[in-house]
């Protein structure tokens, strides 16, 4: 992450991937990335790929906010089918407890893609093994749930477009949050809230501003800058760019 422009270090993140060592373990967000709202672009997921075959490297995808993106499932899908496409071996956690709304029941899926029938023998095995020692059964209720919305398509369809108006509200919120920031003639570029994407931005507020922000005008946001981007409307995104504004000339 580059702090200084407030956007992804492609350059450093392809430096260290190029450093890992042949067969080393990555982690990645599928889409959506938290805490900062920067994911690479198709050709920069293109450029992290190329450097994961030729390095060797295993790729663990997290799903957390597939569909807090763009809206579309298959939109913020496209790093992880891409890598299946190219034949990269991977491992994806898949979570359904933000856009089905089960957060209590802490639903999900993890995924496995192997390019032979002996290496997908050999994985069920072990998984076997760590899943009888770990939790021994899924719990049902929560899979019951996604799996009756998933398997119907009257109900996938609806699903599908209640998640589609989550995601277009969050971005109409950044949208709103841009042009209230830029209407008071608050200092600094605010282009990075429209160009991050998902739930959570990195504003580029420092702590001291945070603090200022929380106590003095009770808009509470990480001591990092994160914000929650679902937690603005329209009746109070105008007080949160004051209070942005008021904090940064405090604390410049």
């Amino acid at each position: 992450y580059d702090a200084k422009n407030i956007a992804l270090d492609l350059n450093g993140m392809l430096t260290d991937l190029n450093s890992a060592p042949e067969g080393s373990i990555v982690l990645l967000h599928a889409c959506a990335h938290n805490p900062t709202g920067v994911d690479p672009t198709n050709d920069q997921w293109s450029q992290i790929a190329d450097v994961v075959e030729r390095k060797g490297l295993f790729v663990f995808f997290d799903s957390a906010y597939q569909g807090f993106a763009t809206g579309n499932l298959g939109q913020d899908a496209y790093s992880i089918r891409m890598f299946v496409k190219r034949g990269i071996q991977l491992a994806v956690s898949q979570s359904f407890a933000k856009n089905m709304g089960l957060y209590g029941e802490r639903i999900g899926a993890c995924h496995f893609h192997v390019l032979d029938t002996n290496t997908a023998k050999v994985l069920e095995s072990q998984l076997k093994v760590v899943i009888r020692a770990m939790i021994s059964n899924c719990p049902l209720h929560g899979s019951r749930l996604v799996a009756g919305v998933l398997g119907d398509p009257k109900l996938r369809a609806l699903w599908e477009r209640e998640l589609s108006a989550v995601s277009r509200r969050i971005i109409e919120m950044r949208s709103l949050l841009k042009e209230s920031l830029v209407k008071l003639d608050t200092p600094g570029n605010w282009d990075h809230i429209t160009k991050q994407i998902g739930m959570f931005s990195f504003t580029g507020l420092n702590k001291k501003q945070c603090e200022i922000l929380k106590k003095k005008h009770h808009v509470y946001i990480l001591g990092n800058g994160r914000m929650s981007m679902a937690g603005l409307n329209k009746n109070n995104v105008e007080h949160v760019a004051k209070g942005m504004k008021a904090s940064i000339i405090e604390a410049p």
